[in-house]
């Protein structure tokens, strides 16, 4: 006599559905989302050619800034030994008005400065290294050295930063 088993019988479908190849391989692309109205005070456009940057030497900050408001800015700080050097430490850009360029252009106009005044850039900011790094016709290399003095000096002056 034979008995039946849970494995014998009739096969059912699977209500799994099955994926094809050309559907796994197919990438997934979102539909783009809107950005929202352009008359939004807060995502006004404004053209680099109307933003102003200016060196605050005193308060270690060189600032972009748009309509009398600072949109963007690199805290900075002067070494003097082993050699003088600017010691960029931070760039900030306001939410509204990231993506248009205004830390490059602030990164360009400390590197400007340094070749002005006969000093090198020692950075320790991650966006001027970076900046740096993808500019280096602008942007010479400093010694790793003085890169070493500058982050003694920062350790040694925690309140500042």
């Amino acid at each position: 006599m034979t008995t039946a088993s849970w494995r014998s019988g009739p096969t059912r479908p699977s209500r799994c559905r099955v994926r094809t190849r050309s559907a796994a391989r197919r990438p997934y692309r979102p539909e783009p989302r809107s950005r929202g109205p352009t008359d939004d005070f807060r995502t006004r456009s404004v053209p680099m050619s109307d933003i102003e940057i200016r060196d605050d030497r005193e308060a270690g900050r060189l600032e972009a800034v748009a309509d009398g408001e600072v949109v963007g800015r690199i805290e900075y700080f002067v070494l003097e030994a082993p050699e003088r050097a600017l010691v960029p430490v931070h760039t900030i850009v306001e939410p509204a008005h990231e993506g248009k360029g205004i830390a490059g252009s602030l990164a360009r106009e400390l590197y400007g400065i340094a070749k002005r005044e006969g000093i090198v850039v020692a950075p320790l900011c991650p966006y001027v290294v970076k900046w740096a790094e993808r500019h280096p016709e602008e942007a010479p290399a400093a010694d790793p050295e003085l890169r070493r003095a500058a982050k003694a000096w920062l350790a040694a002056h925690p309140d500042r930063f």
